[in-house]
């Protein structure tokens, strides 16, 4: 089917960037929605192909559909156009085009991993979180098809099968975020991976308050005795028996963060439902794991708590012994996430994964240094430092290396403990890495990804992004997985260690 003969309300074309104006991208002969003018139509409007520009267009004689929304695709990237470049053309008119019946997209999809970039945009781009709205608003595209050429049809359903898998659980992530508080609190979230667990395959266990007590998590025990939703533990794992890689991803689940006896600032306690963002990306990322099958073996730790003042609220100067025995003085309650994930990093470790990464909207310092599209990503080994790197960049995530000073980790001793919760405030996000780090098996590869920024946008949407929550970081970590499990450094999994995604901690 091309795209002139699309039986559609809308076709989509991709329209790129050329010297001298707008170039018909190909497509599913997409170029055939190009006749009669249309493209001097479009350049006739002011169109550019700037990427995600959108434009629509009556639909010229030729074409079956009823109307034609021409996406920008920016300027070829040398060798046509890039995966996350579809992914955002994609998302972008989806999203233009919610309350449409069908829609045809007729953008560059030529092998099956386009494919699976198209339709994970479109998945991505026609998110709505209504679950808490009495009167509908605009409703989501209710049929969109994906218009490939003859050769690649059997790999792409393999592909928008993926792409649908990998969609459902981001959105799920999504969905958990933007869950207000009085709904989404340790025990509920506990309850929420229960249920997917008996749905999908991934054995579930949850420590409550008293196994926590009897375990000696005095991270997360501390950090939520200040509320009445006493906190979880949950540790859900997707085993295969033709793995060769085990992997820990560990997740900040501060379900909500009021900054405890270090209260917030009035205007920054309004969005500290989204404080559970890591942990709501490793119960997705897990999810996607076992519901592909991934030949791979991967476990998440998901340390919840809720964060709040009260009488019987943990003080700045009282200290805390940790699971596994180190002591922590705390300065700062608001320095709290890395408090349950010191915790659940100990407990990780003593499965010997081949790695682990944390994920945690951990420090407001790491926003104010890479904004709100970046995450951070701090190890003790460049090397397993860049292949977190690499996968997200093949994610289509944006992820920026940064350091562990060693400069930096004076500032966390402590006079009456092993270690305080809070250093110097310069660099506060590079203080929490160090602090995480002390918590980790001596020679296991471990990555801390601060997505403080990303994991929630506070503006409109844009491209497959929606305003609210993001489920950021949950492709880096199954990109990862899929990487693992493929034994794509050649046999050994993960390097050795060769050197010795809070939202917001102040």
């Amino acid at each position: 089917m091309s795209a002139a003969s699309a039986p559609a309300d809308w076709v989509v074309i991709g329209v790129a960037q050329g010297t001298e104006g707008p170039v018909p991208a190909p497509g599913a002969g997409a170029h055939e929605a190009f006749a009669d003018g249309l493209l001097r139509l479009l350049t006739g409007l002011g169109a550019t192909g700037a990427r995600c520009e959108v434009l629509r267009l009556p639909a010229p004689a030729g074409i079956r559909a009823g109307a034609v929304l021409a996406v920008g695709l920016g300027p070829d990237e040398g060798n046509g156009h890039s995966v996350e470049t579809l992914r955002q053309a994609a998302g972008v008119a989806v999203r233009t085009l919610a309350g449409a019946d069908t829609v045809a997209l007729a953008l560059p999809a030529g092998t099956s991993e386009a494919v699976e970039a198209v339709a994970l945009g479109a998945l991505l781009g026609a998110y709505a979180f209504t679950a808490y709205r009495t009167t509908a608003r605009t409703l989501p595209v209710r049929e969109a098809t994906i218009l490939v050429d003859h050769e690649v049809r059997t790999p792409a359903e393999s592909a928008v099968r993926r792409a649908q898998v990998l969609a459902q659980e981001v959105n799920r992530a999504r969905d958990l975020v933007n869950t207000p508080a009085n709904d989404l609190y340790p025990a509920s979230f506990a309850a929420a991976v229960a249920a997917a667990g008996q749905e999908h395959g991934p054995v579930v266990q949850v420590f409550d308050e008293g196994a926590l007590a009897a375990g000696g998590y005095g991270g997360i025990l501390g950090v939520g005795q200040g509320s009445v939703r006493p906190p979880r533990l949950v540790r859900i794992a997707h085993t295969h028996p033709g793995a060769t890689s085990t992997l820990a991803f560990v997740g900040k689940g501060i379900t909500y963060d009021s900054g405890g006896i270090s209260l917030k600032p009035v205007g920054a306690n309004e969005i500290m439902k989204r404080d559970m963002a890591g942990a709501a990306a490793v119960f997705a990322a897990v999810l996607v794991v076992a519901r592909l099958d991934l030949p791979v073996n991967v476990t998440g730790w998901l340390a919840l708590a809720e964060n709040m003042p009260s009488g019987s609220a943990l003080r700045p100067g009282d200290v805390l012994r940790m699971y596994g025995g180190q002591t922590v003085e705390v300065l700062n309650t608001d320095a709290e996430g890395r408090l349950v994930l010191a915790d659940a990093l100990v407990r990780a470790g003593e499965e010997q994964p081949d790695a682990i990464v944390d994920v945690a909207t951990l420090t407001a310092a790491t926003r104010f240094g890479l904004g709100d599209h970046v995450f951070a990503v701090m190890a003790d080994d460049n090397a397993f430092r860049d292949r977190v790197l690499a996968a997200a960049g093949e994610a289509g995530e944006q992820a920026w290396p940064m350091p562990l000073p060693p400069e930096l980790r004076p500032s966390l001793d402590s006079q009456v403990a092993d270690i305080s919760n809070y250093g110097e405030r310069m660099g506060g996000g590079l203080v929490a890495g160090l602090f995480l780090r002390e918590f980790i098996p001596a020679g296991v590869p471990w990555a801390h990804l601060d997505i403080a920024g990303p994991a929630f946008n506070q503006g409109p949407p844009h491209g497959y992004t929606p305003s609210g929550g993001t489920g950021c970081a949950v492709r880096t970590l199954v990109r990862l997985a899929k990487s693992a499990a493929a034994g794509d450094d050649h046999g050994r999994r993960f390097p050795a260690v060769t050197t010795a995604c809070e939202t917001e901690d102040r």
